[in-house]
């Protein structure tokens, strides 16, 4: 049985023991609880009306009592999973910034943070993209920012871009002599570094769910010169997915198909960094990831609730 499966199989169980609650109480025998019969005192009817009543709420109080009990052990039950507040965190590069959203609308983020506020969820959505961060500018960010520090050990859910800046800056500085060779180098540096971070985050949470989204190609057409760039950029990819392998809470997330599309404008005016349309493409994939997250947290809280 699969690990979705499993989750399905204990929600469905849970909510079938909640029902089963509710039906025994509605339908086990309540003790019947008569109206007095009261003869008329001095043949005052309105005196009799007040001495029926006064015996009926007697009567009834135990009943009342029941059904406020049940009400409210099915309200407290309901309740874990309505309105769950979930906090969500989002550090790294541009990426996270949202650069190259013509809406000014926080690029992905803002649109997952509205898909999920349509469905139902409050979020508590920080966002600590910051354009032109590296992986050891990141690590000095983790180690520095009580901001950034306190959001992580708060969150149910870590969301990393980071690596696209760390491949800009061998292409900068190696312009005129593009190499495979130096990317690989670079590439080693590069594992040691998201390692780093991965174990930064861990320290500070180690129940967050962390997803790291990759990074796609937006050098096509202007480095064509350099026949392996694909290859390089799909390499580090390769290296960020293997190495959240080794954390049982840590993903990864491909995007770089998504700018395979033929077609459609996905970039901005800068030609680097996605447009709202690419964004809005990003938040989809992440979304895909994030549900089942969002499902397991939901579990272990009702678990805890227990």
């Amino acid at each position: 049985m699969t690990k979705r499966k499993k989750r399905q199989l204990i929600a469905l169980l849970f909510f079938l023991f909640i029902l089963a609650i509710i039906i025994f109480l509605s339908v086990r025998p309540l003790q019947i609880y008569q109206t007095t019969t009261t003869q008329p005192e001095e043949d005052n009817i309105q005196q009799v009306i007040e001495q029926v009543q006064e015996k009926d709420e007697e009567a009834s109080s135990p009943a009342d009592e029941l059904s406020l009990n049940l009400r409210e052990a099915v309200d407290q039950a309901l309740n874990i999973f309505a309105s769950q507040d979930f906090h969500i965190t989002a550090i790294g590069d541009s990426l996270t910034q949202g650069v190259g959203d013509e809406t000014n609308s926080e690029g992905y983020v803002g649109v997952l943070k509205n898909k999920l506020s349509n469905e139902g969820y409050r979020l508590q959505f920080n966002n600590f993209g910051r354009r032109g961060n590296r992986t050891d500018q990141l690590i000095v960010r983790l180690e520095e920012e009580s901001a950034l520090q306190r959001s992580i050990s708060n969150s149910d859910i870590v969301l990393v871009t980071i690596g696209a800046n760390d491949i800009m800056r061998i292409v900068r500085e190696n312009f005129l002599n593009l190499q495979e060779d130096i990317f690989i180098n670079e590439q080693l540096e590069y594992e040691e570094r998201l390692n780093t971070i991965f174990e930064m985050i861990i320290d500070l949470n180690d129940q967050a769910h962390v997803f790291l989204i990759g990074f796609f190609n937006p050098f096509e057409g202007y480095f064509d010169e350099v026949e392996e760039l694909s290859t390089i950029l799909t390499s580090w990819n390769q290296s960020g997915e293997q190495l959240t392998n080794n954390y049982p809470l840590i993903q990864y997330i491909p995007i770089d198909d998504l700018f395979q599309i033929g077609g459609v404008n996905l970039l901005a005016e800068d030609n680097f960094h996605p447009n709202s349309t690419g964004y809005s493409l990003i938040a989809s994939r992440v979304l895909n990831y994030l549900q089942p997250a969002l499902e397991d947290i939901i579990l272990e809280r009702t678990a805890q609730a227990q």
